[in-house]
């Protein structure tokens, strides 16, 4: 009797802690990427077209799921492509691009700048990690097709951070995508994740805590958040030409990110890698003319897949 008394007793204990640590391991997501992503970015900064001596033509388009889409188009005579840029998690705003706008204008490329929901002008109150940004970009794909002025123009998708991440699964999702330049994506959320959280706790907590990630973006976005995320979607590349970006120390989204898509991607795949913790990959975001090494090598790869 007394035996399976103590028997129920130890039972007890270790349901109840089992129950504990799994409440204690679905609250690390929730309280660490509830402040992170239930927000609308308002940018401290923006920069208008002007502020770069160019003109461009702000518009608004809608996304399948009803959000308004905020967007500046950057026009380019007789145009070798159109260029979709995309901004990261918090910043920069992507009117920060107008300095590549600029020079891409120059060499005869179009570009839409383009606020993800919940940043700037568009829609939106949640931040949804690239799982659901691919939508926006659609959106812009969309109306770049039903412009006469574009029939039969490439279009390219650039994106930086999360742009980067939300840049590869779209050309993943939509075959109207012919190439992509990526910077500092990360190759899933749940990797980043994991990844700083280590760099603050115990490895092996991180490591419980992975996928606990995956159940609570899948709770919140209720997408398939196991196929939607950049190193899956990079496999659906097929042969279209990319360009992916990453600095050795960055500390926001480490070097392995960039491998992990690497060992996922099809083997035309092109890098460029830069020394130092430099997560936007220059110095120079806004004046990319002034590193010569990042923008000959942006110029060099739309050349050669977007010249004719």
């Amino acid at each position: 009797m007394q035996s399976r008394k103590k028997k129920k007793i130890i039972i007890g204990i270790i349901v109840g802690f089992i129950i504990l640590s799994i409440g204690f391991f679905i609250s690390i997501p929730v309280l660490v990427m509830s402040p992170i992503v239930n927000m609308h970015v308002d940018f401290e900064k923006a920069w208008t077209a002007e502020e770069f001596g160019l003109e461009s033509k702000h518009f608004f388009v809608e996304t399948k799921d009803g959000y308004n889409i905020s967007a500046w188009e950057v026009a380019a005579e007789d145009p070798k492509a159109v260029i979709i840029c995309l901004s990261g998690i918090h910043n920069p705003s992507v009117t920060a691009y107008f300095g590549h706008s600029r020079l891409l204008q120059e060499h005869n490329y179009t570009t839409i700048l383009m606020d993800m929901r919940a940043h700037g002008e568009s829609d939106g109150n949640v931040i949804c990690l690239g799982y659901k940004e691919y939508l926006d970009v659609k959106a812009i794909v969309d109306y770049i097709k039903a412009d006469v002025a574009y029939k039969d123009v490439p279009v390219v998708v650039f994106g930086l951070s999360m742009g980067g991440a939300t840049a590869i699964n779209a050309i993943g999702k939509i075959p109207e995508i012919d190439g992509l330049i990526s910077l500092s994506a990360y190759s899933s959320w749940e990797d980043v994740f994991y990844e700083q959280m280590a760099m603050q706790a115990p490895v092996f907590i991180a490591k419980m805590a992975k996928p606990f990630v995956t159940l609570y973006t899948f709770l919140k976005y209720r997408v398939n958040v196991w196929s939607i995320k950049p190193y899956r979607q990079i496999e659906n590349l097929g042969d279209r030409p990319a360009l992916l970006m990453h600095a050795k120390d960055d500390s926001q989204v480490p070097f392995a990110n960039l491998e992990r898509l690497i060992s996922h991607a099809p083997p035309h795949v092109e890098t460029f890698v830069r020394e130092g913790d430099l997560h936007f990959i220059t110095e120079h975001f806004l004046e990319p003319e002034n590193d010569e090494e990042y923008i000959s090598s942006i110029l060099d790869f739309l050349e050669r897949h977007f010249s004719d």
